[in-house]
């Protein structure tokens, strides 16, 4: 059957060539052609995904491993189509592998832009940003010459991973490794000089309320014994004024006794016994009458004093005593 039909997707574009010449051309067209003298053209304009893995080295020598993915589409059919052959056979099939080498192409392009920034930068940088090199590399694409004259876009360049060597990975986690260990014997300590300086605290302050407790039970005893010796002072105070007391009414009592005895201080002692006993008191008469016995006692040879005689001396004086007291009362 030498009579075809093309019906295209619309992410497609389809060209067909009569004689060398475009006479037919868009995307998504359905139409017949005369398939002897016809070439058709289909470049898809959809975007497409083209993984990566990457060995670079960085700016300290260590090898890294870049793994993600490139993301582009066709912008300009047109021109891809006169650098690649695109063309399709009866069958639909492409005539050539020039569709699968532009993914080739691009990846070698993206690349050497990888390259030019990994370079630059040193193995932490490159593991910690990413991101940095992601947009690097996807400007010095868009600014490409080789992926613009190929009338290629490519839309995003990202990493999935980025590795260093076994032995540099494990160097690196060792080194981040203690890294945490001291921040945490850091944690460690300083949770513990915390606790050091609240217990200090604590202890400070027990201190100053035990000084405080101390200071008021000091001005307690001041106040106490301040009260006491005013006590002692009053009591001294009214000893002293007791006693001054005591003495002038001792002066008082002599300055009377003397000038009572002023009278008879030079009368011989006999006049006044004389004149005592002529009150009529037997006790005081029989004391002078003792009292002569006593002093005339050489010349009394023997004196008998009968019990009967005694004791009604006695009883004298006795009545005499309690006639004396009956008449005080």
């Amino acid at each position: 059957m030498v009579i075809g039909y093309m019906k295209a997707a619309p992410t497609t574009y389809v060209m067909q060539f009569e004689g060398g010449k475009v006479v037919r051309e868009g995307a998504g067209l359905s139409f017949f052609y005369w398939k002897p003298s016809a070439t058709l053209v289909s470049v898809p304009l959809s975007s497409a995904d083209v993984p990566f893995v990457f060995n670079e080295v960085t700016r300290d020598f260590q090898s890294v491993t870049l793994q993600g993915q490139l993301t582009w589409r066709v912008a300009d059919p047109r021109r891809l189509s006169s650098l690649l052959d695109y063309s399709v056979g009866a069958t639909g099939r492409y005539r050539s592998d020039d569709p699968e080498k532009l993914e080739e192409r691009l990846v070698q392009v993206a690349q050497v832009r990888a390259r030019s920034v990994v370079q630059g930068l040193t193995l932490r940088e490159v593991l910690v940003r990413s991101d940095a090199i992601e947009a690097k590399v996807l400007l010095a694409l868009a600014e490409a010459e080789a992926v613009k004259s190929l009338g290629v876009e490519v839309m995003a360049f990202s990493l999935l991973s980025v590795k260093p060597t076994p032995e540099m990975a494990r160097a690196l986690e060792a080194e981040a490794r203690e890294a945490l260990q001291r921040d945490a014997d850091e944690a460690i300590y300083a949770r513990r000089n915390a606790a050091v300086e609240q217990e200090r605290r604590i202890k400070e302050s027990e201190l100053a309320t035990e000084l405080a407790v101390e200071e008021r039970q000091r001005q307690i005893r001041e106040a106490k014994m301040a009260a006491d010796i005013a006590v002692e002072e009053q009591r001294a105070a009214l000893m002293t004024r007791w006693s001054e007391n005591e003495r002038q009414a001792a002066d008082a009592r002599a300055y009377a006794l003397e000038k009572t005895l002023a009278p008879v201080r030079g009368v011989d002692w006999k006049t006044l016994m004389a004149t005592s006993a002529s009150g009529g008191d037997p006790a005081l008469n029989i004391a002078l009458a003792f009292r002569e016995m006593a002093e005339n006692a050489q010349r009394i040879g023997e004196l008998n004093v009968s019990p009967d005689l005694l004791r009604s001396l006695v009883g004298v004086s006795g009545y005499h005593g309690q006639g004396s007291g009956t008449k005080g009362r």
